[in-house]
């Protein structure tokens, strides 16, 4: 027998490989991180599981990837870290999927057992990683042994099916990582689903004669109620009742439906729909100030609350009814207890017409560069964004899309440099010949992931990446200003963008004028592979539009 033969033998059946055919047994097929001498023991197994390993360029792109990847599949993302940095280089995506409520599994390894706090300059030493996460995590769990580990996983796996989706992260000490697993095959099988809340049955009922009786009934859907799109668009239909969603919960109801007002909720046209209503349904969302635009929903009549969690229920806006369960669930039930036939559709265009009169008078002229940006884009892409103006101020209200998860973005958490890997990790979970993906940044938010444009040209993929330059952070300029502060830190050198572009082995392009935005972008997006479209924001419809007190790029 070989050196080699031997190391593979001696390595054969670890803790790692067993948590990682944990995950894979329960539909995962694709991992993103980065290998690091800790965590060896996890990329061993993933080519002989069928796991596609993603090495992006910095692990906060492997979190974001993996969230793009989650939002694709409706399965958790998983992200592969080394200990030390490489896991402390995820925490800005540990903390978007906390505040976005998006199912994250992170696995790590950790100093050996007995090696806690001893502070003797080992590699990678960390104080105390599983405190570290868990400060920001839903749960951050150091395990002790092969079984606990993959008890962790079903753990997770478990409050991703049927709780509040939030990240979780196992820590594995090394010698544990890398020690013979004491973990039987049928222990390592996915564990069956158990059966959704339906929700109590009396607060079901009260909901449902509060509906019956409503003369103006009105649906806000979050990020919770994406699930159950089909339900909520029958109810919509047999209620006559208008639908408002948050920008997690966009396109829950089809934008094209005459019911939709869109994911709209953060402007004051749409909100003074949902809070004229005689009865308000909310439908998985906490009504946070960050999806508001606004400290509070002031609802005038009843409200009634559907969530996955209690804790949900009452935040931000008291319910007469809460109903706990899963939102596909409970709407079937109010459906079925609904009397009577469905109502006539509501005439909603002059709502509609209030909601783009708004949208328009912002950033009047970011709004048309979007209006050109979404008439160029096929009608089922994904489109990935970043916090940046040109997507929460204009395209997110412009751009009408028919399935949920097809804008990527992360309107509470609201940072910079999520995009472009959320695209890649959206690119990494389309089948062959699926849809296309087009990610929608500032530049300064692309600055800070530029890295990730090799990560999608070594992953082979169909991508186009639309940069919108503004020269910098020009809100945040216009908000010092406002503050009578002279511009510091927010005029930015740029780089030429079509040349980075190519060096990265992407193809980048220039639309130069207005009539150049849509060419270059279906001429990018038909020729594939990995495309930057630079669109300086200085002439024409691209020019400078008042501040609003958002985003930074």
């Amino acid at each position: 027998m070989s050196a080699s033969d031997g190391i593979a033998a001696q390595y054969a059946d670890t803790t790692g490989r067993a948590v990682l055919e944990t995950v894979r047994n329960y539909g995962v097929t694709a991992v993103f991180g980065i290998p690091g001498t800790h965590n060896l023991e996890l990329y061993r197994p993933l080519a002989d599981l069928g796991i596609r390993a993603v090495t992006n360029r910095h692990e906060q792109g492997s979190g974001y990837g993996a969230d793009g990847w989650a939002q694709q599949t409706g399965l958790p993302g998983v992200v592969i870290t080394t200990s030390g940095p490489g896991l402390q280089n995820a925490m800005s995506a540990i903390g978007t999927a906390f505040c976005e409520s998006r199912p994250l599994l992170v696995i790590s390894p950790g100093v050996p057992r007995g090696a806690e706090f001893r502070d003797i300059g080992t590699l990678h030493e960390t104080k105390d990683a599983t405190a570290m996460v868990g400060a920001i995590a839903e749960w951050s769990r150091r395990v002790t042994s092969g079984t606990d580990a993959v008890d962790a996983v079903h753990d997770a796996f478990a409050l991703f099916r049927t709780g509040r989706p939030r990240p979780v992260h196992i820590e594995i000490p090394l010698d544990v990582l890398e020690g013979p697993a004491d973990v039987p095959a049928a222990a390592r099988a996915a564990r069956p689903l158990p059966a959704p809340a339906r929700g109590d049955a009396a607060a079901t009922r009260e909901a449902v004669a509060l509906l019956t009786h409503a003369e103006r009934p009105v649906i806000v859907a979050g990020g919770g109620a994406t699930r159950a799109g089909r339900a909520i668009t029958a109810l919509a239909e047999r209620l006559g009742a208008p639908v408002v969603t948050t920008l997690n919960g966009k396109a829950t109801v089809d934008e094209h439906h005459p019911l939709s007002l869109g994911s709209n909720l953060r402007l004051d046209a749409a909100r003074r729909v949902a809070e004229g209503a005689d009865v308000l349904l909310v439908l998985g969302s906490k009504l946070g100030e960050a999806e508001l635009w606004a400290p509070r929903l002031e609802a005038r009549g009843a409200v009634i609350r559907v969530d996955i969690s209690a804790a949900q229920l009452h935040k931000n806006l008291q319910a007469a009814v809460g109903i706990v369960g899963d939102c596909a669930v409970v709407v079937e039930a109010l459906l079925a207890g609904l009397p009577g036939e469905p109502r006539r559709l509501l005439d909603l265009a002059a709502e509609r017409a209030a909601i783009a009169d708004e949208t328009a008078a912002a950033l009047p002229d970011t709004v048309a560069l979007a209006e050109v940006i979404a008439a160029a884009l096929p009608h089922d892409a994904i489109v990935a964004g970043d916090s940046s103006q040109i997507v929460y101020m204009a395209l997110a209200n412009v751009l009408r899309q028919s399935r949920p998860h097809s804008l990527l973005y992360t309107p509470t958490y609201a940072t910079l440099g999520y995009g472009l890997p959320a695209a890649i990790g959206a690119c990494v979970a389309q089948p062959l010949g699926g849809r296309h993906v087009v990610a929608v940044v500032g530049d300064g938010a692309l600055m800070f992931c530029v890295n990730e444009l090799v990560t999608a040209v070594e992953q082979r993929l169909d991508l186009t990446v639309v940069c919108v330059d503004n020269g910098g952070y020009a809100e945040i300029k216009q908000n010092e200003v406002d503050r009578g502060i002279a511009p510091v830190g927010v005029d930015l050198v740029q780089p030429d963008w079509v040349a980075l572009a190519n060096a990265f082995g992407a193809t980048g392009r220039r639309a130069d004028t207005t009539a150049d935005i849509e060419p270059a972008l279906v001429a990018a997006i038909a020729a594939g592979g990995v495309q930057l479209v630079h669109i300086p924001q200085n002439h024409g419809v691209h020019g400078a539009g008042p501040s609003t007190p958002r985003g930074e790029s």
